[in-house]
């Protein structure tokens, strides 16, 4: 049996820009190792830092003879930026308070045995609920069990939780006297990527669509374009990040200056995303309307060449946002920006000619038409807004907000509390 010619077509597409995939992917990985900006071992160097110190303090102050909760206090607590690392903290030492009140209960009444440890636990997860500890939730079990396997005697008791404070403290304080960190790089090498891996994805369809389309081939490229929300979360978690780091942080300015650059062009580049999955869906939806055989004939050679010198510059455009300047001479002038968006709508405005339909003759084509020129306008004027970052300051929201979320969280665990365990001071009349 004869092989499907657009098959053919679209195997032999993917072994030809398998190459340039594979050097795109390779740059990529080198770039996220060299990772400019950010000193080679200097977290690994504070977290030791922080667990040898809590250790040295906390075996100064003999709270036990084994010291080791502060040091692994301490490194649970040198987190990523000084705001978790203070939030961090401060839960830690609620979830080990609440379970050595547990152990403290239980060891002076039934001692341990396997239905008290039940017990325990049970109680201990209730109780990290309660306080809404969320990650830190199997601290208040964890340090329960312990001080309940030794007896639940109050020197150990109280020497846990002097060792907890100890490693919090010195975790804070590591945190924020040596190189508080901003992240700002790691953003920034995220949103180089997600453009040059967009910009990429265009080259690849500009390819395709200049060789022998085919149905296989256009649900390729639509998987692909799916396929770059990926790599536009990864870069919006890296810039939340960023934000938060710029809070409760001496050097946040520098957060701060970055952040509208950082922020209005992966909003930029998450619109443009949509344009290339929209485009793609279009493309793949045109096949549906003409026998499986013919689909190289969805769409004239001369339209889908117009289309891929659309998108040819819209990589062009997206690889000048790719690497952020590092000086102001590197910063592309209005005129060499106005001169890219111009080319684009000329591009344009060549595609357009080409995807002329009468509408009484083929409505399909002319609605499949719209839809296709709709992408392409989302993109050219996304592309723009990606080489016009936005110089607007910004500033991390107040800690007031946070505060009192916590302070509302709180009142409500301790009202659902006392309606779920009647408590004598929740009754306001007899029953």
């Amino acid at each position: 049996m004869a092989a499907d010619p657009g098959q053919t077509a679209g195997v032999a597409g993917t072994g030809s820009r398998a190459p340039g995939r594979i050097a795109r992917e390779s740059t990529a990985r080198f770039r996220r190792l060299r990772r400019r900006g950010r000193p080679p071992g200097l977290r690994t160097a504070k977290t030791v830092l922080a667990a040898v110190l809590s250790f040295v303090v906390a075996d100064a102050l003999d709270t036990s003879t084994s010291p080791v909760l502060a040091p692994l206090t301490a490194l649970l607590v040198v987190h990523l930026t000084m705001y978790e690392t203070l939030a961090n903290g401060r839960e830690r030492i609620v979830s080990v308070v609440a379970g050595v009140l547990v152990a403290l209960l239980f060891a002076s009444i039934t001692g341990l045995n396997w239905w008290s440890l039940g017990l325990v636990v049970a109680l201990s997860l209730v109780l990290g609920r309660l306080l809404r500890l969320g990650p830190h939730l199997p601290e208040v079990p964890i340090s329960a069990m312990l001080v309940l396997a030794v007896g639940g005697a109050e020197p150990a008791a109280l020497g846990r939780v002097v060792e907890t404070l100890v490693g919090a403290v010195v975790g804070v304080l590591v945190n924020l006297l040596i190189a508080p960190p901003l992240y700002i790089q790691p953003a920034s090498d995220a949103i180089d990527e997600l453009a040059e891996r967009m910009a990429g994805f265009c080259d690849d369809l500009a390819a395709a669509l200049r060789a022998e389309w085919s149905r296989q081939t256009a649900e390729r490229q639509l998987g692909t374009a799916r396929e770059l929300g990926q790599d536009v979360a990864r870069a919006d978690r890296h810039l939340g990040r960023t934000e938060e780091s710029a809070r409760l942080n001496p050097r946040g300015r520098q957060a701060r200056d970055a952040q509208p650059r950082l922020r209005s062009t992966l909003t930029a580049l998450e619109h443009v995303q949509v344009g290339l999955r929209s485009l793609s869906r279009v493309l793949l939806d045109r096949t549906f309307f003409v026998p499986e055989d013919e689909a190289d004939l969805a769409h004239p050679p001369e339209t889908r060449a117009a289309l891929a010198d659309v998108l040819t510059l819209v990589a062009t455009a997206l690889r000048r946002t790719a690497s952020p300047p590092s000086t102001s001479a590197d910063v592309p002038s209005d005129a060499e920006v106005e001169a890219t968006l111009q080319e684009l709508r000329t591009g344009r405005d060549r595609l357009a000619a080409r995807l002329v339909v009468d509408p009484a003759v083929d409505p399909a084509a002319w609605a499949q038409h719209g839809a296709l020129l709709d992408a392409v306008d989302r993109l050219r004027v996304e592309a723009g807004a990606a080489l016009r970052p936005a110089t607007v300051a910004w500033s991390p929201p107040p800690l007031a907000e946070r505060q009192r979320e916590v302070m509302r969280q709180a009142m409500n665990a301790a009202t659902t509390a006392r309606r779920r365990f009647r408590l004598p001071w929740s009754r306001r009349s007899p029953p």
